[in-house]
């Protein structure tokens, strides 16, 4: 979906896109901490938008026919020519920023609801052996992170049992310190329970071989971040998109697998990718591919002018592209969230103690 958003700045095409990833949210998200962040995306993806109106206020935005206001204009030193502040304000320029505030929007949520479907626990699972100690780090910073907000909600709580009334700097001081030594106690807990359980182990590995495998893994990343940013941008060359993105894929699998013969692990219920899984990548991945063959097609309508001004037009295989990605919100399976635990826990001997597990 934000392959889709980096081909098109038409407006009606992009909400079409957000709209699909809030239905997609509303329908399979859970009740975890990390599903509840998706209106946080959307609020910061209005902030980009508003951001980007008002920088072609502020910054020119008279280039145009239409006229809409004209602002005093502040006048500049010689060596800054080329740049003005405020003056007039044309609708050609304000729908510029707000066509290009939108598409960056976009991308922006189709992240957000990635991370706020995607259970972060059940990916580290799959990390190969070469990022054993970077997951190791985020398994803690997962944890713990969401665990602040409930810190912070509880001594606020306590608080106001108290009868504390402080406000500003007094009130921070006497919310900030309770909140890090929770924290704290919570962070030495998960450390124990992590190094019980055999986090840490890693086998010899020569200096030599470190060297290289860290290496191969920063190039192919690096060359996955360039493919990625040709996939997504139509206007870069050919050999900045797809083969860069197979070739850097390729060197990291490379380094992944050498780097990952030091660290023997086990896998507790390991996931399997099953027939929703698959069907929800295909959707993906026609949703980009059809994206693709219209920016070959039919571009006109998916970056609509300006000058002079028409009202955006849609035809039928972007539309078609961008429903491709809504099938999820029936193909994949429905969220676990804490109502449906509760009565399982609940239903549980009394003589079997419940496990604790790490992801």
């Amino acid at each position: 979906m934000a392959t889709a958003a980096g081909r098109t700045t038409n407006p009606l095409l992009l909400l079409l896109i957000l709209a699909v990833c809030g239905f997609v949210v509303a329908r399979r998200r859970g009740d975890a901490p990390w599903a509840l962040a998706f209106r946080m995306y959307l609020i910061v993806g209005g902030v980009i938008i508003a951001m980007r109106v008002v920088f072609r206020i502020v910054f020119g935005g008279g280039q145009g026919d239409v006229i809409l206001f004209t602002l005093p204009q502040i006048p500049l030193p010689e060596w800054a020519a080329g740049i003005r502040l405020f003056g007039p304000v044309a609708v050609e320029q304000l729908l510029g920023g707000f066509y290009d505030g939108l598409r960056l929007a976009t991308m922006l949520v189709c992240v957000g609801a990635a991370n706020a479907l995607a259970n972060p626990k059940r990916l580290l699972k799959a990390l190969p052996g070469a990022l054993y100690e970077v997951g190791t780090a985020v398994v803690v910073a997962l944890s713990v992170a969401p665990q602040l907000v409930e810190s912070v909600l509880r001594v606020r709580r306590a608080r106001r049992l108290r009868a504390g009334r402080q406000r500003g700097l007094r009130a921070l001081r006497g919310i900030l310190i309770p909140v890090l030594e929770d924290a704290l106690n919570r962070s030495l807990a998960l450390a124990a329970a992590m190094a019980s359980r055999g986090y840490g182990r890693t086998g010899p590995l020569p200096a030599r071989a470190r060297l290289l495998t860290g290496g191969l893994v920063i190039l192919g990343m690096l060359g996955v971040c360039a493919g990625m940013y040709g996939v997504m941008d139509g206007s870069t060359p050919r050999y900045l998109g797809f083969p860069m993105l197979v070739g850097g894929l390729a060197v990291a699998v490379v380094g992944l697998l050498l780097g990952g013969r030091r660290v023997g692990r086990s896998r507790y219920r390991p996931d399997r990718w099953r027939a929703a899984e698959f069907a929800v990548v295909a959707s993906g991945l026609a949703t980009g591919g059809l994206m693709f063959l219209s920016t070959r097609v039919d571009p006109a309508d998916l970056y609509p002018t300006l000058s002079p001004l028409t009202w955006p037009e849609v035809t039928v295989l972007p539309v078609v592209a961008i429903l491709s990605g809504v099938l999820p919100a029936w193909l994949a399976p429905p969220p676990v969230t804490t109502i449906d635990v509760a009565p399982a826990a609940a239903a549980r001997p009394a003589t079997t103690a419940p496990r604790e597990s790490v992801a």
